[in-house]
């Protein structure tokens, strides 16, 4: 084999004498906020990692799909059997951002399922698509920015097919037992990107912020030091979970109320936690042991 078909065959070659790789089998990199820039970013991370059941509708930007293909799609927490996008008989292009497969770059994964599945045929669903790359397009680039991205909550899994009633019997089991996993969740109207859980007997409210990291783990912890991170009695702030570069505080809740109980307290909340990201002092000795304890009990979802 001679050196030419060597270097075609490792993807790369040379142009004046730097070695040039081919993009398209480099990994796609790492990006900490891969939702960054999208219409509703903190919404796509809790569809993604925090909401069980749910569904927002995005439009394509001009030129990203083909003429006759779709002008618009469905983002989904969870498909049927794990299912990474469906392209229903009916037309809608449905993608799951719980599922499929995950390299650097959230961003880059959902776009390349997106494109995809609107790319398959009417009835076929995309078990998987292959791993992005360095030149997979970004959901920046796929979607209108200036379509909204509107969450819609479902109690349980019936947005994934038109008709429930044209389900045979072995369909209908499998939905029922989905729907009857589902945990009862409420997007509270408050603050932006704000859910209400529960757990079994437990219930907690899960909100994920906008701000820097650092930014908010510092306000969170004047808040703790301050003891002004309680939404009110029986309540109280169990930590917060890092998720595609944001902070998501979570509070466990009383759970003799409902979601919207808590409309009130979260508004106040907002209220103090915008002051705390104002303060520019450095951090007390006493707000720097809450940021410690705080960060003891985070962890990194991707």
């Amino acid at each position: 084999m001679g050196k030419a078909s060597r270097r075609r065959k490792n993807g790369s070659d040379k142009v004046h004498g730097t070695r040039v790789r081919d993009l398209s089998m480099a990994p796609a990199p790492f990006v900490a906020r891969p939702f960054e820039g999208l219409s509703g970013e903190t919404d796509w991370v809790a569809i993604r990692e925090v909401v069980p059941s749910a569904t927002a509708t995005v439009t394509f930007a001009d030129g990203a799909v083909a003429a006759h293909g779709p002008r618009n799609a469905t983002v989904a927490t969870v498909l049927p059997l794990s299912w990474s996008g469906l392209h229903r008989a009916d037309g809608t292009v449905m993608v799951a951002l719980q599922s499929g497969s995950t390299t650097g770059d959230a961003s880059r994964d959902v776009a390349q399922v997106l494109l995809a599945t609107a790319a398959a045929d009417v009835g076929t669903p995309v078990q998987s698509a292959p791993l992005a790359t360095a030149v997979t397009p970004r959901l920046q680039e796929v979607l209108d920015p200036a379509a909204p991205f509107e969450v819609t909550v479902h109690e349980g899994f019936d947005f994934w097919v038109p008709d429930t009633g044209d389900l045979d019997d072995e369909g209908r089991e499998a939905l029922e037992h989905a729907n009857a996993a589902a945990i009862p969740t409420v997007k509270l109207e408050s603050a932006p990107s704000a859910y209400w859980c529960r757990v079994g007997e437990r219930s907690y409210l899960r909100w994920v912020l906008p701000y820097d990291e650092d930014a908010a783990t510092d306000a969170l912890a004047r808040l703790h030091a301050a003891s002004a991170a309680s939404l009110g009695e029986d309540s109280r702030l169990l930590g917060a979970f890092r998720a595609c570069g944001l902070l998501v505080p979570v509070w466990d809740l009383d759970p003799s109320l409902g979601g919207a109980d808590y409309e009130g307290a979260l508004a106040q909340m907002a209220v103090r936690l915008d002051d705390a990201l104002a303060q520019s002092s450095p951090l007390s000795s006493e707000e720097r042991r809450a940021r410690s304890g705080l960060l003891s009990r985070q962890v990194t979802l991707r």
